[in-house]
């Protein structure tokens, strides 16, 4: 008798723990094809797991595939940058400021089912850089105008830029640039390739200039020579994590949970946790995991509530 009874409390306790299992919501995060995303992707995993979530990463994805992802529902959160969205989602070419950006993009969105959570402190923006040899042979190149004159005045150099392939191919990207600066860029003197790409052309000198990421970990561990975008062409892309309506309509304390996550991340937090991925060649998973142990989160944040079973219920009466 005593063992049928040590069989069924074994048994309801292991029942009880496939229910709670199975109430725990699941979150579906999209990441897209570069390290920064892979990061960000991991931290809210590993941060929101902690807190009873289950979570699914879906990575290296492209910004229309992930946007896409999202608004039919096969996604339930991205790390979206104000600008893509302002520029390439939301075809405003009105240029605002950070702010003004950020309240755009969250007004236009929000008809579209999705809602901006609270931004991060770091604004991820494009640039063009130099490799640290061709900085030194023209010092004088120092903002982006400075650069157009050059590719005009050596044009017969036939001086290369390299850009990766989505930037080339976006509203917001090169055909943009080109018009707003009056460069003279074209197929004869650009190069389209992986972003990663882009960086190891600069290092060993293959290329006159290239397209980098503002926040990205390279930068300084490759002495790359970053160019002011003194004509103010790239938008404001601050990183904030946005939700479908319909998911934090069911979890509400989400938006709560991930807004002490997102105020730790700054330019220079980003470019260090970028550079030990790039640079250092450490795993994205352990990166986010050592971060979040040396930066505890405020406990407050609330964690998942849990629904309990009717004997679960019933053990708590007097």
């Amino acid at each position: 008798m005593k063992k049928l009874c040590t069989l069924i409390v074994g048994a309801g306790l292991l029942l009880a723990g496939f229910v709670q299992a199975a109430e725990m919501p699941v979150l579906r995060i999209g990441a897209r094809v570069f390290t920064e995303q892979t990061i960000l992707a991991e931290l809210t995993a590993q941060y929101l797991r902690d807190k009873g979530y289950q979570v699914q990463i879906t990575g290296g994805l492209g910004s229309n595939l992930a946007r896409s992802a999202q608004e039919s529902g096969q996604l339930d959160m991205l790390w979206e940058y104000t600008g893509v969205s302002l520029v390439a989602y939301n075809h405003v070419d009105e240029k605002l400021d950070s702010e003004q950006t950020y309240q755009r993009v969250k007004e236009l969105d929000a008809k579209k089912g999705l809602v901006w959570l609270s931004p991060s402190k770091f604004n991820n923006t494009y640039a063009l850089a130099l490799p640290d040899k061709i900085a030194q042979q023209y010092p004088q190149i120092n903002n982006v105008s400075e650069l157009t004159t050059l590719l005009k005045d050596e044009a017969k150099e036939g001086h290369i830029v390299a850009l990766d392939t989505e930037f080339a191919n976006r509203s917001d990207g090169l055909v943009g640039m080109v018009k707003h600066y009056d460069m003279n860029l074209s197929r004869k003197n650009t190069r389209q390739m992986d972003a990663g790409l882009v960086y190891t052309a600069l290092h060993n000198g293959q290329v006159f200039a290239g397209l980098v990421y503002t926040t990205d970990g390279r930068l300084n561990a490759f002495k790359l020579k970053v160019l002011a975008d003194d004509k103010h062409y790239f938008p404001d892309y601050t990183a904030a994590p946005v939700i479908r309506k319909e998911y934090l309509d069911n979890h509400p304390q989400l938006a709560e949970q991930l807004k002490p996550l997102a105020a730790l991340l700054d330019d220079q937090t980003m470019i260090a946790l970028n550079a030990r991925v790039d640079v250092d060649h450490e795993n994205p998973t352990v990166v986010a995991a050592d971060f979040l142990r040396s930066h505890p989160i405020n406990p407050s944040a609330q964690s998942v509530p849990i629904k309990q079973t009717p004997a679960e219920k019933q053990e708590e009466k007097p």
